[in-house]
C-alpha cells in the first residue's frame, strides 16, 4: 500500500522539527514522490548527510512502503 503525501510529509517534520516540506506526485498514482526539504538545521551539511538526515527521520520505511522518493534538500535563503 503506498504511502499519502501527508504522511511521508509529517514524517520528515516529526525528525526535522524545522523542516519545510513540499510534496509532489510525479505520477498521480499517489506512489511515485518528489519531495522538496528546507531547514535551516542543514546549515554546513554536506548534501549527502542532508539527504541522510531525511532518510533516518523516515524510519527506515524507503525500500520498502516508499520506493520511490525524488529528494531534494535547501537551507533556506
Amino acid at each position: 500500500m503506498p504511502m499519502a503525501g501527508e504522511e511521508i510529509a509529517a514524517l520528515i517534520k516529526a525528525g526535522i522539527p524545522d523542516a519545510e516540506v513540499e510534496m509532489t506526485d510525479l505520477a498521480g498514482d499517489n506512489d511515485h514522490w518528489a519531495a522538496r526539504v528546507t531547514a535551516a538545521s542543514f546549515a554546513g551539511m554536506p548534501r549527502v548527510k542532508q539527504h541522510q538526515a531525511v532518510y533516518a527521520a523516515l524510519g527506515g520505511r524507503m525500500g520498502g512502503v516508499l520506493h520511490a522518493l525524488q529528494l531534494t534538500t535547501a537551507v533556506p535563503k
